[in-house]
């Protein structure tokens, strides 16, 4: 089978630090921070008391009020943005082939507002309270689902569910269905709205999070010696996915071409990466073969980097084992972790990391880590501390990783 060159020609994005592809890559080259104290319920009892909540938003200029009654925030955001997404791909569906338009769409955890509220109601007044929708609304297969409904997209649709490695499960399965011809064109990405009471608690208990409360802004620090934990991001990013010559017939603008993925599995522990980044390692460099690179042909690496103790540094090893003895190499690439500034939006994190990529491609500029007051003696790489850096851009990593050892890494190269 000749492999095809697999393109993206439309992103949508709703983030903590900007709704829409424009504002978000100003948040992001402003090293804006989106953690605030929580607004949406009483967090006096609890270890963690702050997250980064989407600012300025209503769906209610995207969707009808019937519509988003029915629907968890969490769909809501995928909806939307794979609107969004299709939008700025050009799609006029009402000229295209819709059975061969298709949807993988994820979110690792799915209606926990709706799981939150109706669990609340039934404990107040038994099951006759429960909501008939409440089951419709919590299942994270909905937003797949619903972008298909909406639009008449028939073609292949499913949920990718992977913890935090969801949404680039979920491009990398868009990648496949069009190398076998199985689709023209997938809407993919990922979604999460879990700044619950149960996710916080649960959270925080397990002592993921961190429990910075009298600095929020500045919680989220990947890489600083004294980081302390994750913050909870919640938002969305949706991407169109099709080859070149369909992006090049239709006049859309292409952001990059998705040029390499890769996957594996830890085999190690429930929520703990391998130490040594062993699984991490053997997705970085499937990723790299399927995109015919090596290492030293990456610019930009966009890591998980999340912020905790054990992750940061994992990931750091697996990539200087992809490097091995290339000192140079290494010493050469940009590195950074754009939840520093979005905080970490669990199934969505890939999703939004993936248009950072892909929009710091585009303008030839890294976003920084931000929060880097003390840099690691463990991160002896260029982690593009603190402030944007403008620099050649042609060939970006992206990693994911998730509770369970889930492993996914994708590749992105710029189009002549």
């Amino acid at each position: 089978m000749q492999r095809k060159t697999i393109v993206i020609s439309g992103i949508g994005a709703i983030t903590p630090i900007g709704v829409g592809a424009e504002a978000y890559w100003q948040g992001l080259v402003g090293g804006k921070s989106g953690a605030v104290p929580i607004s949406y319920f009483d967090t006096s009892e609890y270890h963690c008391r702050f997250a980064c909540e989407v600012q300025n938003f209503n769906a209610g200029e995207f969707l009808d009020r019937k519509v988003l009654n029915r629907l968890d925030k969490y769909c809501q955001f995928g909806i939307i943005t794979a609107e969004m997404a299709m939008k700025d791909a050009k799609m006029h569906l009402p000229d295209m082939d819709t059975s061969r338009i298709g949807v993988v769409y994820g979110s690792g955890i799915g209606g926990m507002i709706s799981y939150d509220a109706q669990f609340r109601e039934y404990m107040k007044g038994g099951p006759r309270r429960v909501s008939p929708f409440f089951v419709p609304q919590m299942i994270p297969d909905m937003a797949a689902g619903m972008i298909s409904i909406r639009n008449g997209l028939r073609g292949p649709n499913y949920a990718t569910v992977s913890a935090c490695a969801t949404s680039l499960h979920a491009m990398i399965d868009a990648y496949m269905i069009l190398q076998h011809g199985m689709a023209d064109i997938m809407i993919c990405g990922g979604a999460e709205a879990s700044i619950t009471p149960m996710a916080i608690a649960g959270f925080g208990n397990m002592q993921a999070l961190s429990t910075r409360n009298d600095s929020p802004e500045t919680a989220s620090r990947p890489y600083d010696k004294d980081r302390d934990g994750f913050v909870m991001g919640e938002g969305a990013g949706a991407f169109v996915v099709e080859t070149l010559e369909s992006a090049k017939a239709r006049g859309a603008h292409i952001y990059g071409e998705l040029a390499g993925v890769g996957m594996s599995g830890d085999a190690y522990h429930m929520t703990a990466p391998h130490p040594e980044g062993e699984g991490a390692l053997r997705s970085m460099q499937m990723a790299l073969d399927c995109a015919g690179l090596k290492a030293k042909d990456l610019d930009y690496i966009n890591t998980h980097g999340t912020s905790t103790p054990l992750g940061d540094v994992a990931e750091i090893n697996s990539i200087k084992r992809l490097y091995g003895e290339d000192i140079d190499a290494i010493k050469s690439v940009n590195i950074s972790a754009t939840k520093s500034m979005t905080g970490h939006l669990l199934g969505a994190a890939g999703a939004i990391e993936s248009i950072a990529c892909l929009l710091a491609m585009q303008h030839q500029t890294v976003p920084p880590t931000i929060n880097v007051f003390n840099q690691d003696e463990a991160v002896d790489v260029n982690v593009t501390p603190n402030t944007a850096q403008k620099r050649t851009i042609t060939n970006i990593l992206n990693n994911g990783f998730g509770f369970g050892g889930h492993n996914a890494t994708l590749v992105f190269r710029k189009v002549a």
